[in-house]
């Protein structure tokens, strides 16, 4: 690994009542360039359209796929993340959510945090997430 992954785990251990299977730890130590990536929603980064209105997992699938974007653009990769923080507007999303970032970033194990908020800068935009990575 890339950087040093203090206390790894799998989410399906630690919430077994929950269907979410996520690498993340405790702690990451990171040396090299930090790349901190500003909240991605369900939004076409190139047309700036939102897309996947009503479907919390498109729009997670998008966001993912834009911090992919992202982090490819300034030269690092997925395995480059040590610490997301997810936004949901609603609890009953959280374990939608979770297994698309968790398909993504199977065997990266960062840094999560997860907030439950009232809303996200736009009504239709359900999911929002930030990363930062150090390449």
């Amino acid at each position: 690994m890339k950087h040093t992954r203090i206390r790894p785990f799998n989410t399906k251990d630690t919430y077994p009542e929950q269907n979410i299977d996520n690498d993340l730890c405790q702690a990451v130590v990171a040396k090299g360039s930090t790349v901190f990536l500003r909240g991605q929603i369900g939004q076409d980064l190139d047309t700036s359209e939102s897309v996947c209105i009503g479907n919390v997992k498109g729009q997670a699938e998008q966001a993912m796929h834009n911090i992919n974007m992202l982090l490819a653009e300034a030269g690092g990769e997925l395995a480059d993340i040590c610490k997301i923080t997810i936004y949901i507007i609603d609890p009953r999303y959280r374990e939608e959510v979770y297994r698309v970032v968790g398909r993504w970033l199977k065997g990266v194990h960062p840094v999560s945090t997860g907030i439950v908020v009232s809303a996200l800068a736009r009504p239709e935009w359900l999911v929002e997430i930030d990363a930062i990575a150090v390449i």
